[in-house]
């Protein structure tokens, strides 16, 4: 069976707009851009950032972290108002913020219900004896 030029040509155009379709499909059901809507804002708060970073590193402050099963302990080097962000880095939806303040043995426990397994951003924003201080650690979650 012989195929002519014609009928070559008119499948090897439909396979080829197939394949445009099907990739202008998969764009279309793909995640929005993960970029960050609050770039702006936080370049503009950048030095506040760097000082409660360098003033970690000052006071000798970083808290110790200790990951358990069901709950992250942070022991402080002196009573505290903390606020804990842990951030999904595979999906922001999955973000929580905690506020504590420190017990009379300077620790927070966290309980882990409802977080998912797997890596996360831990940012630790506190302040203590009117300084401010941030620290940032990855952990994982069993």
């Amino acid at each position: 069976m012989q195929m002519n030029w014609g009928k070559g040509l008119i499948t090897g155009m439909a396979i080829f707009m197939l394949f445009i379709l099907t990739l202008v499909i998969k764009m279309f059901n793909q995640p929005v851009d993960d970029y960050d809507r609050e770039y702006y804002e936080k370049g503009l708060a950048y030095d506040s950032t760097y000082n409660k970073e360098k003033q970690v590193v000052t006071d000798k402050a970083t808290p110790a972290l200790s990951v358990a099963n069901d709950y992250v302990q942070l022991q402080f080097v002196a009573p505290a108002n903390v606020q804990l962000l842990f951030t999904r880095p595979s999906d922001r939806k999955m973000d929580v913020i905690f506020t504590l303040d420190t017990d009379k043995y300077n620790r927070v426990k966290i309980p882990l219900n409802g977080l998912t397994a797997g890596q996360w951003l831990l940012t630790i924003d506190w302040e203590s004896y009117k300084k401010q201080y941030l620290y940032k650690q990855q952990i994982t979650i069993p």
